[in-house]
């Protein structure tokens, strides 16, 4: 009888120990966010040979705008993109993924082309190009270059 209290007790305290630290282990950072978890954006203009003053956009709407356009991207996949020119436009994104952790950043290179009037859009982390068309451009623009 005290044998198997003995044995109850021990495999009672070793599942809670395994059942604390599974737990423990399930608050991962997800390596994919949703653009409703987009709270800020620091925007670096760059002009000549260096970045201008960093902007930061905090206002609901733009966010709102800038989930929208980005959610309207075409992304290509598992491309190693480089272009001729500087970028016009260093976005960096902030995901809040939970209001305990710290944001996730996210680093955006994108160029306004003349021509076409159309933006560029490449994502290095996940080695990606995206392209929008002008009207989309020239929102994307505003929020960010005419702020």
């Amino acid at each position: 009888m005290k044998r198997s209290l003995v044995l109850l007790s021990f495999f009672s305290i070793f599942f809670f120990y395994l059942l604390i630290t599974l737990i423990g282990c399930t608050n991962e950072v997800p390596k994919e966010f949703d653009l409703s978890q987009l709270t800020r954006v620091d925007v670096q203009n760059f002009t000549g040979d260096n970045y201008d003053n960093e902007t930061i956009v905090t206002e609901e709407e733009k966010i709102k705008a800038l989930r929208g356009l980005f959610e309207r991207i075409e992304w290509e996949q598992n491309v190693k993109a480089e272009m001729t020119r500087k970028e016009d436009v260093k976005a960096t994104f902030f995901f809040t993924y939970d209001k305990n952790m710290p944001e996730r950043l996210f680093e955006y290179f994108i160029w306004f082309n003349q021509g076409d009037a159309s933006a560029t859009i490449i994502d290095r982390e996940k080695n990606a190009i995206g392209t929008l068309d002008k009207e989309e451009s020239e929102k994307l623009k505003d929020i960010l270059v005419n702020n």
